[in-house]
């Protein structure tokens, strides 16, 4: 399934295996605490983000530039 997030100003095109709506909302929450108290390395993927995909509990971020692309643990 595809949906779409409002996140910094942009739409984020998000594919889910499941729809599950509370993994969009956390994942929300993870990506504005990582952008806080993260490492310089996920704050770059996550200020180029171009979408997500959730399958299960993990969160696989496409950045612009593909070495910038990283998978997180959403729970």
């Amino acid at each position: 399934m595809k949906t779409t997030m409002m996140f910094q100003n942009k739409l984020i095109p998000v594919y889910l295996t499941d729809t599950n709506k509370q993994a969009i909302e956390k994942l929300t929450a993870v990506l504005n605490r990582k952008l806080e108290t993260g490492k310089n390395a996920l704050k770059t993927c996550i200020k180029s983000l171009i979408s997500v995909e959730i399958v299960g509990s993990e969160a696989t971020l496409h950045s612009f530039f593909e070495r910038d692309t990283l998978t997180i643990s959403l729970y």
